[in-house]
């Protein structure tokens, strides 16, 4: 058992986040509000960066400049690509709140059991 609490102790960035995907999928599928939806879809995608940026952590790793004496480098890429994702989510966050203020605007609600009855209706 202290084997598992030493585990978890030293590995605390992948325990967060397995929290951060499993609250992000547990609001995506739970909630049938749209805007609590987007927010699950954000938390989910932070967890995904930290993800990438656990991973990409070099134990005594330098900057990625040539130097004398230096035996490790840590690769620019994965910082690289959770910069260009960021800049991928808020854009993304964007447009989903646009079409949910479009819908409300149209509807008058944010409800997903709702929308599905009024689109069977018509």
């Amino acid at each position: 058992m202290t084997a598992v609490v030493d585990l978890l102790l030293t590995r605390y960035n992948y325990v967060a986040v397995v929290l951060l995907l499993g609250i992000g999928v547990y609001m995506i599928g739970a909630s049938e509000n749209l805007v609590k939806k987007v927010i699950g879809m954000n938390v989910f995608q932070t967890g995904i960066f930290l993800f990438f940026m656990t991973s990409a952590f070099v134990t005594g790793g330098h900057v990625p400049i040539i130097k004398e004496g230096v035996e490790r480098y840590v690769s620019p890429l994965p910082h690289v690509l959770i910069l260009t994702a960021i800049v991928v989510g808020v854009s993304l966050t964007a447009v989903a709140l646009a079409l949910i203020v479009r819908i409300y605007a149209e509807y008058g609600t944010l409800q997903e059991d709702v929308l599905r009855e009024i689109q069977t209706d018509e």
